[in-house]
């Protein structure tokens, strides 16, 4: 039981990672996560090769911890898909976060429901393996039918609070979102 609910809390810190990286028109560090940047032919984590912050709400300042990788930085964000223009200033690359339109708001808030799906449905799956292992126990004469109907209820138990879970980070990053 222990493993499948570590599963199912996986499954939610997957989502919320995620959502981290969603753009709501504030700046947020997070946002890099999943850039790779070239670094001498090994692509490598924005946080591996400079310092990110936060001069206010609506931009983020990389400083490359060598002044050569600042094309480099460049080059990363531009391929990217955050649909967000850098510009440099020779010593560091400046992220200007402009603000969301009510249409990207809502195509946002549509994605950020779909991937709160996506992470239920996960949830569930988990849910029928950990019922199919109960069963099988079952059927093997290793556990009785009184502690499988035990067993099925703490399984479903512990799917209603996670899926309970992602419905409050759902809710919670739409909110955001929908901020203007």
């Amino acid at each position: 039981m222990a493993d499948y609910e570590e599963k199912m809390k996986k499954a939610e810190e997957s989502l919320e990672a995620e959502y981290a990286t969603i753009r709501a028109g504030r700046a947020n560090p997070h946002i890099l996560d999943k850039i790779k940047v070239d670094y001498y032919g090994t692509p490598t984590g924005m946080q591996g090769v400079a310092n990110i912050s936060v001069p206010d709400a609506r931009t983020l300042m990389i400083t490359p911890w060598e002044a050569k990788m600042v094309k480099e930085v460049e080059k990363a964000i531009q391929t990217s898909d955050l649909g967000l223009n850098p510009s440099n200033d020779g010593k560091s690359v400046i992220l200007h976060f402009p603000e969301l339109t009510e249409d990207r708001r809502k195509e946002l808030a549509k994605d950020i429901k779909k991937k709160g799906e996506a992470a239920k449905v996960a949830v569930r799956n988990i849910r029928r393996d950990a019922n199919e292992s109960v069963k099988k126990q079952n059927k093997a004469g290793e556990i009785s039918e009184d502690e499988m109907k035990l067993e099925e209820d703490k399984i479903q138990k512990a799917t209603d609070k996670f899926v309970a879970e992602i419905d409050k980070l759902v809710d919670a990053k739409t909110k955001e979102i929908m901020t203007v």
